[in-house]
């Protein structure tokens, strides 16, 4: 009975010690995933502005040529981004301001869908105004957007044929 008792322990303890070396293995590689994660590059805020100003930009120039599906993909592409904002900038504090550019971008994807070229217009003023507005507030009023005068790529056509 003594042995049984023995036995039945040192397989316990050797059951002990390989759920222990199981979990320090398991540890391990959570550490080791952690520093990979801490290493990865991750855009940063000013990146994804930088994107949001190309895209404004073409969306712009699409639009006054009535190019809707164009405009369609431009304005998405700024949601895109901003989702992007969203997602890997949130320790900035101008992440919270987000919020107040989705009514003018609302107002300007119905314009699109409406192929409304007065309303584009309209509603990409208003998205260029809450941009500055945005900017303003969050103590970047230094970096003023305005509607595009040239378009930003010389390579790209803006303007359909029918």
């Amino acid at each position: 009975m003594k042995i049984l008792a023995i036995l039945g322990m040192i397989l316990l303890f050797n059951s002990c010690n390989d759920q222990t070396a199981e979990v320090q293995r398991l540890q391990s590689q959570v550490d080791s995933l952690r520093s990979q994660l801490d290493s990865t590059y991750k855009p940063g805020f000013g990146e994804f502005m930088s994107e949001i100003q190309v895209h404004h930009e073409k969306l712009w120039f699409a639009g006054i040529n009535q190019n809707w599906k164009l405009a369609d993909f431009e304005i998405n592409e700024i949601k895109e981004s901003l989702g992007g904002i969203k997602s890997y900038c949130t320790d900035r504090p101008e992440s919270k301001y987000l919020g107040m550019i989705d009514p003018p971008m609302d107002s300007l994807a119905a314009a699109i869908q409406t192929k409304d070229l007065p309303k584009f217009k309209a509603g990409f003023t208003v998205l260029t105004q809450t941009c500055n507005s945005c900017h303003q507030e969050v103590n970047h009023g230094f970096n003023v957007i305005q509607i595009p005068e040239t378009p930003p790529f010389t390579d790209q056509v803006f303007k359909i044929s029918h």
